[in-house]
């Protein structure tokens, strides 16, 4: 056997485990508490809109914007000008029914609740503010009273949701971009 093929498979077995008692020992995913729903009923959209209101979606829509490609510095321009017309109103409204199928409403309470607090207008702050970094940066350090809060299982519950929401709420704030753009 070649030399590097032996290391390779050693890499392997080294992290595979070694019963299945180690496999089953393993912490299992715990399934989100909000399920999908393909219409979602009016105060679901409501309170998933104020959560998008307290995230300042506006703010991510434009590092969706920043992070596209574009052919040229001209079309980056006129594509952050087209987003600069819209109202962060417009923004939450337009959003807040695809996100309102993977968000439900008391996530998107508690959420709209920690966004709205000091610490989670701290945490914003620093994710819309801070540059562009292969490493990110370090969280704002909570005060005792905001570390009771952070340990609140429903905060916990929710923050784990919005997690596991974060890729389907990025592609449908690049699909609102899109349509924002051909506008």
């Amino acid at each position: 056997m070649k030399p590097l093929h032996a290391l390779t498979l050693a890499a392997l077995l080294a992290c595979a485990p070694l019963t299945h008692a180690a496999a089953a020992a393993a912490p299992a995913v715990v399934p989100a508490a909000s399920t999908t729903v393909a219409a979602p009923d009016a105060a679901r959209v409501k309170a998933v809109q104020a959560m998008l209101a307290a995230m300042q979606t506006e703010k991510m829509m434009r590092s969706v914007a920043g992070a596209s490609r574009y052919a040229n510095e001209e079309q980056r321009a006129s594509v952050f000008a087209k987003l600069d017309k819209v109202p962060p109103q417009e923004i939450y409204q337009r959003l807040a029914m695809p996100v309102a199928r993977v968000i439900g409403v008391e996530t998107a309470n508690e959420l709209a609740a920690f966004y709205g607090s000091d610490y989670g207008k701290r945490v914003l702050q620093q994710t819309y503010n801070s540059r562009a970094s292969m490493f990110p940066p370090e969280p704002p350090v909570p005060n005792a009273a905001e570390k009771k809060m952070l340990k609140r299982p429903e905060l916990v519950q929710a923050r784990k949701e919005l997690a596991a929401a974060d890729a389907t709420i990025r592609h449908e704030a690049f699909v609102l971009l899109q349509a924002i753009i051909k506008k």
